[in-house]
């Protein structure tokens, strides 16, 4: 069984199935709505624990009843959980799913990270083929790279821009101009630019180049929360059990593919 840490934030999410988005002054009945563990970290963890890695997942959380909850959910889906316990409440975040299958999200609270001098197990990620790294301060990223394979998400932000901070891979949202904007300040910070295009597949440059092609949907599409995430879970997982980078890209794209089919996290 491959390991695989993920370091990264969570956010508490209340998703809410709407026929359309909320109109100024208006009042919106949401069709139904449910609350779950979300954020580009746990997504990721969730998904890695569904592919059969053994995951350790690097956070923070508030002392409050949502990172309770966050704790028990994600070790109910087997995943190895690592806290640093904060006293600020952990982030929320309500997600408006409408029919389109598209998501818009509304985070609220500051988003917590973990830090590297957390006294947290650190120690196991020696052992983990590869790290998904969304959030952190640069001792976390440090920590990460006992690992040899560091995949991060443009959300990592500023960390990523760091004097001697350095990354395998970046995967962002080549249809986000957000993502795409800082993709493109810490490209030389990273060996490995890897844009995804949704249907379109997508593709890599960097030391090497190609492109990968778009998973068939297994089912009928519900909405796109969580894709990008689970395509990057993925692509790490399978760097880190030895695969090609076309060879993770394929297997992150039949991820990305299934999340599309769920309702919400998975």
């Amino acid at each position: 069984m491959t390991r695989v840490a993920v370091v990264g934030h969570v956010e508490w999410v209340d998703f809410v199935s709407v026929p359309h988005l909320p109109v100024h002054g208006k009042i919106l009945n949401a069709e139904s709505a449910f609350a779950r563990a979300g954020g580009g970290g746990a997504v990721a963890a969730s998904v890695l624990a569904e592919l059969g890695a053994e995951v350790d997942f690097y956070c923070a959380l508030g002392r409050d009843a949502d990172g309770e909850a966050t704790v028990a959910q994600l070790e109910g889906r087997g995943v190895r959980m690592h806290v640093a316990w904060r006293d600020e409440p952990t982030r929320r975040a309500v997600t408006f799913l409408e029919p389109s299958h598209e998501r818009t999200i509304v985070t609220l609270g500051d988003r917590l990270q973990p830090s590297g001098s957390d006294d947290l197990d650190w120690g196991r990620i020696q052992d983990a083929g590869s790290v998904y790294f969304t959030a952190g301060d640069d001792g976390a990223l440090a920590k990460a790279h006992a690992s040899p394979f560091v995949v991060a998400s443009p959300r990592a932000r500023t960390v990523l821009e760091a004097e001697g901070a350095y990354i395998y891979a970046l995967v962002f949202s080549e249809g986000d101009d957000d993502e795409s904007a800082w993709a493109h300040r810490v490209a030389s910070h990273t060996r490995l630019l890897v844009a995804t295009a949704g249907a379109d597949g997508g593709h890599w440059w960097g030391e090497s180049e190609g492109r990968w092609s778009a998973a068939p949907l297994p089912g009928p599409p519900r909405d796109t929360y969580g894709c990008g995430d689970s395509f990057a879970a993925a692509f790490t997982l399978g760097l880190g059990q030895g695969d090609s980078i076309a060879g993770a890209a394929k297997l992150g794209a039949e991820a990305g593919a299934l999340a599309l089919t769920r309702v919400g996290t998975p």
